[in-house]
């Protein structure tokens, strides 16, 4: 009895043995019958619209790209890991990805917050992190000094364009002389756009009469509402994301304040139209990466695939996890191998790459070079879209 005892946890413990071997890879090891792709995103929890969103788009990409054949005739594994809409989960997840599954390079976080947390990882391991929602000016592909992450990259543009673009839309296009911001304090894509915003609309000669803040998970705006509502201003700019702007929008027109509303791309989900209501949503604008209404044909073929695939229409986090995985399978294939040094190299050297959100190429920033939609809602449907070119 002993002995079968043993040589039970003898067996036990060496197929542990083998089954961490084949996890423990390390950043360098390749997958002889594919090439291991991860994906870092926020799957439950606050942030879980746009992680969902984006997994969509990419997967609907590795799926087009592994039918044709794959890339270089391998196909793409991607490792999906949950990081909990979580920064230190978001590191942690990464640690795996790049020490243990063996990915050549890895995929998100959707928010700038959590896409920062993993950036020490990817430096550390030498392995490029790729985000297509990631927007914050500074963090995310350089620190505050200006050096650039050797290992970071995006495919988005930078909340200072979208502050500076939603302020222009107002003072040009809507005539606005007056505006109150409202800010989600809690985080610095709100702060970041509030900056922005302010100065060019100020830069402008326009005047901000009021700026108010609140904190993530807020549910009573009433308060602030109720505040700014006696006050003289044309346009309300809220710089946050859309389960906080879904409310404010709600109890600012339940407290009939009519004024034209804008926001950035953070509003860019189905869940704002659930939590404001259809009847709240007119004369609100924000600024986007896609528009459904444009008539490229890139963006109509990709708009009619993603409803065959997923029977639903696609939003902009969907159309960019899809550049995205487009964009991170195309860099590999010109890399003409797994190697991590090779595909950095490539994806730094990205020209004229088409993609639904845009044709871009990839600055000494590893930042894109691309332009900007201003999208306008009507009863909670986009009715008109702008396209703005970068200066």
């Amino acid at each position: 009895m002993k002995k079968r005892i043993f040589l039970s946890l003898l067996t036990a413990v060496s197929v542990t043995s083998l089954l961490v071997g084949c996890g423990n890879g390390g950043a360098n090891s390749k997958d002889a019958d594919g090439i291991k792709i991860g994906l870092n995103y926020e799957l439950t929890g606050g942030n879980a619209s746009y992680g969902e969103s984006s997994v969509n788009g990419i997967m609907m990409a590795f799926d087009e790209i592994n039918a044709a054949g794959g890339i270089n005739g391998k196909q793409i594994i991607p490792v999906k890991i949950d990081n909990k809409s979580e920064s230190a989960e978001a590191t942690s997840v990464a640690t795996r990805l790049m020490t243990q599954e063996g990915v050549v390079l890895s995929l998100g976080p959707a928010t700038s917050g959590n896409f920062m947390a993993t950036i020490p990882v990817a430096q550390q391991n030498k392995i490029p992190v790729l985000s297509s929602s990631s927007t914050a000016d500074v963090g995310v592909t350089t620190d505050a000094k200006g050096n650039v992450y050797d290992y970071a990259f995006r495919l988005c543009f930078k909340d200072s364009f979208q502050g500076v673009t939603m302020a222009s839309f107002a003072a040009n296009n809507l005539g606005a002389k007056k505006a109150v911001i409202i800010k989600d304090t809690s985080s610095d894509y709100g702060k970041g756009l509030a900056e922005n915003f302010k100065a060019n609309f100020e830069g402008s000669g326009g005047q901000i009469v009021a700026e108010e803040g609140y904190v993530k998970g807020d549910k009573d705006f009433n308060a602030v509402l109720t505040s700014i509502r006696g006050k003289d201003f044309d346009v309300i700019f809220i710089p946050g994301y859309y389960d906080e702007a879904g409310l404010i929008i709600k109890q600012a027109r339940d407290l009939k304040i009519d004024a034209p509303i804008l926001g950035a791309d953070g509003f860019d989900s189905p869940v704002l139209l659930e939590l404001a209501g259809e009847d709240a949503l007119n004369d609100v604008y924000y600024s986007n990466h896609y528009s459904s209404l444009d008539e490229d044909p890139l963006v109509k073929d990709f708009i009619s695939k993603y409803k065959e695939k997923y029977n639903t229409e696609p939003n902009a986090f969907n159309a960019l996890g899809y550049d995205l995985g487009r964009w991170a399978a195309d860099a590999v294939k010109r890399a003409g191998s797994q190697d991590t040094a090779a595909i950095t190299e490539a994806l730094a050297e990205t020209k004229g790459f088409e993609g639904v959100t845009g044709t871009f190429d990839m600055d000494a920033n590893h930042d894109p070079v691309k332009s900007i939609v201003v999208v306008s809602l009507k009863d909670g449907v986009q009715v008109t879209s702008i396209k703005v070119d970068p200066k």
